[in-house]
């Protein structure tokens, strides 16, 4: 559908909001998805044209989601409500696609684990280390994310890690981190933090059985590169 198209020009039958009701949401195009969320649109421009000059100004949907609202509301016809409205609709998309159908997800290789966290950390800005806390069936009991900054041994804290597995009665943990470059080549810092804990880890008796990079949408995982 052109974006200067106006609703009012459009057979009722063939508006966003109608097909979804016929078709359901996977006919709809973005520019229409959005329409839909946003509601009106300004007084010389119809839902349908402010949905495509969104698109267009962000390039594109990724961008898009990454915006502040400071940033939404700079475009014209995107007031603070609409912007609000927004960020809320991608932030349900985010929490829906880290629902687990499962009542406990097993990790069974690095995959498994790395499937587990990928949407949620593969487009993070900054890098945190995340920790899944692990059942002897290797089922996750709870994830919780350390801390938020660059890696390093001295702030990767081992009391940190394992007061919670402690906590959970966890029998093991696998780390996460992510590179904001998308890039999940390790490091030697990641090397050296993973070794620590895994040293630690066994005084503890819990083991530390990966540590795992996400780049964007991919991975490494230091237990199959050897490096730990």
């Amino acid at each position: 559908m052109e974006k200067n198209v106006l609703i009012r020009d459009v057979p009722l039958e063939d508006r966003p909001r109608e097909r979804l009701i016929r078709d359901g949401a996977g006919s709809l195009s973005n520019q229409e998805l959005l329409a839909i969320i946003l509601r009106s649109g300004t007084r010389n421009e119809s839902v349908l044209q402010l949905s495509g000059r969104l698109i267009s100004h962000f390039e594109g949907l990724e961008l898009l989601r990454d915006a502040s609202v400071e940033e939404l509301s700079k475009v014209k016809g995107i007031g603070t409500a609409k912007a609000v409205q927004l960020l809320a609709s991608f932030e349900i998309g985010v929490r829906m696609a880290q629902i687990r159908h499962d009542a406990r997800y097993t990790i069974r290789s690095p995959e498994d684990g790395a499937n587990y966290v990928m949407e949620e950390m593969r487009l993070l800005t900054q890098e945190h280390f995340v920790v899944l806390f692990l059942n002897t069936k290797n089922q996750v009991l709870h994830k919780t994310t350390i801390f938020i900054g660059s890696l390093n041994a001295s702030i990767v804290h081992p009391r940190e890690v394992f007061k919670e597995a402690v906590r959970r009665s966890a029998a093991a943990i696998i780390c996460f981190h992510n590179h904001p470059s998308g890039d999940p080549s390790p490091s030697r810092e990641d090397s050296e933090v993973t070794k620590r804990l895994v040293s630690c880890g066994k005084i503890l008796g819990v083991d530390v059985l990966d540590h795992i990079i996400i780049g964007d949408k991919k991975f490494v995982s230091l237990k199959q590169k050897g490096l730990m």
